[in-house]
């Protein structure tokens, strides 16, 4: 089985490379199941029941979630009720709507959508929560999407679990790193965005150097006329193992390419 992950999508740059590349990606590269982090779909923040029917519609099987799942909490609340497939950090309060997993019985995959603890709003501890869940899943591939802002943090979950999971992924940072691997289960700390890549992680820089110079800042804005780009990972999985692993990259619509394969450890 070849799974495809997609990070945080920025914004309408974020779909327009999503919508653009996606189902190329996906008949070129024979991929069988589409996972992306939708948390930043919605001009940076959330989603709403548009968008996620935009990204559906592109080829998008499973959503994972993050800190910003809420910031539109009717949206989402929305569309937890009509679609399973949508879900938000397993580790947050067990009140709040949705759910951090999702099983696809016809792959034999459950997808989960963990949340880290450092510089992030306060919720029950990852690391306790999915020692705990991960057991109810045995005899299934499992694909974690780690959330974090701490590159160790994301590390450290990875190295406890990579006996029980077929691959984990962060997201959060926007910016991708080089550390794609195979140790038994697939690894990165992060995939980094979808969406425009020449101003910062994402955003139009006015705001951040302002908050950088001033201290304070207006809310972060998306822009639509900029460079973007398109950033995935391919995992092939087979009973809960990770046979090989690629990047792929796409700068605004020209040809995809596949930019990093994994070491094997």
């Amino acid at each position: 089985m070849k799974i495809l992950f997609i990070g945080d999508i920025i914004g309408k740059p974020g779909r327009q490379m999503i919508k653009y590349h996606l189902p190329i990606i996906k008949q070129k590269e024979n991929i069988d199941i589409v996972i992306a982090n939708y948390e930043n779909t919605s001009h940076g923040y959330g989603i709403t029941p548009k968008n996620y029917k935009e990204l559906k519609n592109a080829g998008i099987d499973i959503m994972t979630g993050g800190n910003h799942s809420f910031d539109k909490k009717k949206e989402i609340e929305s569309i937890f009720e009509i679609d399973d497939t949508i879900i938000r950090p397993l580790n947050m309060y067990q009140e709040n709507a949705g759910n951090g997993f999702f099983i696809d019985e016809q792959h034999k995959l459950v997808i989960i959508s963990l949340m880290g603890q450092f510089g992030m709003p306060i919720f029950d501890n990852p690391f306790r929560v999915i020692k705990k869940e991960i057991k109810k899943f045995k005899g299934y591939n499992i694909f974690i999407d780690f959330h974090a802002e701490s590159t160790a943090e994301k590390r450290a979950m990875f190295l406890m679990l990579k006996d029980k999971i077929s691959a984990l992924v962060g997201t959060h940072t926007h910016i991708g790193t080089d550390d794609l691997l195979i140790d038994k289960a697939g690894y990165l700390t992060d995939i980094g965005l979808s969406g425009c890549f020449d101003n910062v992680i994402g955003m139009s820089e006015i705001e951040p150097i302002e908050r950088f110079i001033t201290g304070f800042s207006k809310k972060f804005d998306v822009v639509d006329k900029c460079k973007k780009i398109f950033q995935a990972v391919v995992f092939e999985i087979e009973d809960n193992v990770c046979l090989d692993a690629y990047k792929i990259k796409a700068y605004d619509f020209e040809e995809y390419f596949i930019s990093q394969k994994a070491y094997k450890l």
